[in-house]
């Protein structure tokens, strides 16, 4: 696994370099990443950019036990554009990662910073029947 504290770190830089940029034009061409992991923390920026400034009240993202990968944020009940399947799967490995959730249902909070901005957000875990779902909680 990797270091769960660089991941963080390196998601957050991705927040602060596409803070000013239409985040789900972004997101909706993540799952074109050549490189999954890099797409994985710049989708995760993204989500939590795209949650703040939206008002959301949740963003999940999950894979199905096909590889099937979809996101749902809580506030329209509005599916956002998804990652595609190698950045779906990385970008759920790293959340889980960077919060230490490595039972099947598990929470923890995340601080989560860019530019001048920052924000503690909750982020629930939860597996089951082959289905991995992580889902980022944000502040009211």
């Amino acid at each position: 696994m990797r270091d769960s504290k660089s991941l963080h770190l390196k998601a957050q830089e991705m927040a602060n370099c596409y803070k000013s940029t239409d985040y789900l034009r972004e997101m909706s061409v993540v799952s074109e990443d050549q490189n999954p992991e890099e797409g994985a923390l710049k989708w995760i920026a993204l989500a939590i950019l795209h949650g703040v400034n939206s008002n959301a009240e949740s963003v999940s993202i999950r894979r199905t036990e096909d590889g099937t990968v979809s996101v749902l944020a809580e506030y329209r009940k509005h599916f956002l554009p998804s990652p595609g399947g190698p950045v779906g799967e990385k970008a759920i490995e790293f959340l889980r990662s960077m919060v230490d959730l490595e039972k099947d249902k598990d929470k923890q909070r995340l601080a989560f910073g860019w530019g001048n901005e920052s924000l503690d957000l909750r982020v629930k875990a939860k597996r089951e029947k082959g289905c991995d779902t992580v889902t980022l909680k944000f502040p009211e």
